[in-house]
């Protein structure tokens, strides 16, 4: 679980330096597959490091609702990839959606079938 937290840990580094002190980062968030632009991205970007955040505590603290948790944010982000890369004039299109979402959604079930040996292990 430590390595969870670490992950989410610096996800939320990463998210949290780019949304202040980077403009493209800053301008834009994306929620449901769906571009958030301007002030409304700025003002939801606090969401995105809530959940970073509450990701490495859960994790670092191995809460045992944190491995299923992570599972289904990992299947939200598979969605959201997939929609994005269909809808978006920035996105690749269908087939690198599709690729992309398989790869989180891999990460999901790994996350769910080990989510029993993390709680009992953590």
């Amino acid at each position: 679980m430590t390595a969870l937290a670490v992950a989410c840990l610096a996800t939320l580094v990463a998210t949290l330096s780019g949304d202040l002190f980077v403009q493209a980062a800053h301008d834009t968030e994306v929620w449901f597959g769906y571009e958030v632009t301007g002030p409304t991205a700025f003002a939801t970007a606090p969401i995105h490091w809530a959940l970073f955040a509450t990701g490495a505590w859960a994790f670092w603290t191995a809460r045992p609702w944190a491995p299923v948790a992570g599972a289904c944010y990992l299947l939200y982000v598979a969605l959201c990839h997939l929609v994005w890369s269909v809808t978006s004039p920035h996105g690749r299109g269908l087939p690198i959606g599709l690729v992309e979402a398989t790869v989180f959604v891999i990460g999901a079930a790994l996350l769910w079938r080990a989510r029993r040996a993390l709680v009992a292990h953590p």
